[in-house]
């Protein structure tokens, strides 16, 4: 039997990979006391994707430290956050939780029995927290509320009330789950150091706060769910992770940015103590890794290729992902995912023969819609008024576009620029050139015509995603059907604001920086 570890180790053990703690020296005086209790709290909104088990491997840590640990399924904040989880879909997307969390955590080896779970509804309607919130909410400026939630909740041009009522909700529940500590990404500090501020001023404790830095996704950016090539999976089948993991951003020679680099740090090495770069004899062989920095540097310094990178992390991948995907493949759990996450964008055929059968839906998530670099212009060969384009969507090679831009965008002001791109019309050939997609563009209303290329906000990357308002969760068709006109029927309610921002039906063309624009056409139609 190992002996307890001592507090020193403790606190070295709860505090590895982390970016930032916030009340280091009362962690190490309880620690010299006793055993800390601390919560993790997850909204019941998207689907957990693999990035979770970065969250998943710390709570391995504070397991191995001794620690007293709750999770917390946070369903009213998920509701409370711009109503990311519907009221209707609350129950049932936070069965789904508690099930693949519980699923991800036995399959890194975390002993359930020694975990506290929770749900936010258990007691965040009870007198108390209610009469809690009230007394909060008479000593919070509005100001303070809006910024402590800048970095977490959903920002949206006309923000509801609900907004500013969810950081003082995850400050009390320090108070109402009785813990010494709450462990969130980096992305939560503006909550955290707004708890440390309010808590005192209701008679409460100050709390220790943990925070993880915020892993890459796989396509440079931050890993969300709804983004859908940023991130992989849980119940991901292994010729999708393969897929995904072939297309992520994995530069050789770059550390930074680099999701597949960031996912061995912060997930695989805690739990193994080792990575193995798996390769044939003739490059090498393979070769054990027993600290990441030696990993980082061979790559930094071209020794790992980062083909043999992505394999190795697509078999550790698997290895974590196949008891998860065995629990989910049961009739029970089918059936949960399902009616958590109903798909939108696919509604039932209708059966031969019948009259009254629902017509599918028509909405803006089945576009996919992304963010495109165009890296070379020319025209075409064959029609002067026509550009062939080359964009980088992301994906393995550029996309071959042709776009009728001629006479209304000077060659050098779309070369090297950010556009949006409509990736998932049916391939066509135009004056016997293919185009893989359409430069989306806003039109003026009135002669002469004027046209502008959309922008999505400064900072984008190539590949992400672009949705509308209260649509960033349903699947996009894999291709448009052309008999159906769905880009058409959509389109005839695309429209630029008066703020010169793209929307369909008021609501904002989105993406995670904030809203699409054009530069000047106020009124304009999009096409």
């Amino acid at each position: 039997m190992e002996p307890a570890p001592g507090p020193q180790e403790k606190y070295h053990l709860i505090t590895r990979n982390l970016q930032e703690v916030l009340g280091e020296d009362k962690l190490m005086a309880i620690l010299k006391e006793r055993e800390l209790k601390i919560y993790w709290g997850t909204a019941t909104t998207g689907k957990p994707h693999v990035a979770y088990f970065v969250p998943m491997s710390k709570i391995a840590d504070f397991l191995k430290a001794g620690c007293e640990v709750t999770i917390l399924f946070a369903d009213l904040h998920a509701y409370l956050d711009n109503m990311k989880a519907p009221w209707e879909l609350l129950e049932l997307r936070t069965r789904y939780y508690e099930n693949v969390i519980k699923a991800m955590l036995e399959s890194i080896g975390v002993p359930l029995e020694k975990l506290k779970f929770i749900r936010g509804t258990d007691y965040q309607l009870s007198k108390e927290y209610t009469l809690d919130v009230y007394r909060l909410s008479s000593v919070v400026t509005q100001h303070d509320a809006k910024k402590a939630g800048a970095e977490v909740v959903k920002q949206v041009e006309h923000p509801l009330l609900s907004g500013l009522l969810y950081p003082g909700l995850q400050a009390l529940d320090e108070e109402y789950l009785k813990v010494d500590a709450q462990f969130g990404g980096v992305d939560q500090r503006k909550i955290f150091t707004f708890a440390e501020k309010y808590l005192p001023s209701l008679g409460y404790a100050k709390r220790v706060h943990l925070m993880n830095p915020m892993v890459p996704g796989l396509t440079g950016s931050k890993m969300s769910s709804s983004e859908e090539d940023s991130k992989i999976d849980l119940l991901d089948r292994k010729e999708d992770v393969k897929k995904k993991l072939k297309k992520a951003f994995c530069e050789p020679g770059n550390v930074e940015n680099n999701g597949v680099l960031s996912f061995i740090k912060h997930v695989l090495f805690p739990l193994k103590s080792e990575f193995v770069i798996l390769r044939e004899e003739k490059w090498g062989g393979n070769k054990t890794y027993t600290t990441y920095e030696a990993l980082e540097k061979d790559f930094a310094e071209q020794v790992v290729h980062p083909g043999d990178l992505k394999n190795s992390v697509e078999v550790a991948l698997n290895k974590l992902l196949d008891p998860i995907r065995e629990k989910f493949n049961s009739p029970e759990l089918k059936k949960l995912t399902s009616a958590a996450y109903p798909n939108p964008s696919k509604a039932k055929p209708a059966e031969k023969g019948t009259k009254n059968s629902e017509p599918e839906d028509v909405i803006p998530s089945r576009l996919d819609i992304r963010v495109g670099k165009v890296i070379s212009v020319e025209k075409h060969p064959d029609a002067d008024s026509l550009y062939v384009e080359k964009i980088d969507v992301g994906e393995p090679e550029p996309r071959t576009v042709v776009s009728g831009l001629v006479q209304f965008v000077p060659k050098e002001q779309l070369q090297d620029r950010l556009v949006v791109l409509l990736c998932n019309l049916k391939p066509q050939k135009m004056r016997g050139v293919e185009s893989q997609g359409m430069v989306l563009c806003a039109s003026s209303v009135g002669e002469p015509r004027q046209v502008e290329p959309l922008d999505p906000p400064a900072g984008c990357c190539a590949g992400e995603r672009v949705y509308v308002e209260g649509y960033e969760g349903g699947e996009p068709d894999d291709e448009l059907k052309p008999k159906k006109k769905v880009f058409e029927k959509l389109q005839a309610d695309f429209r630029i604001s008066e703020d010169c921002v793209a929307q369909w039906k008021q609501k904002n063309f989105l993406t995670k920086l904030g809203r699409v624009s054009c530069k000047s056409l106020k009124g304009g139609s999009i096409s």
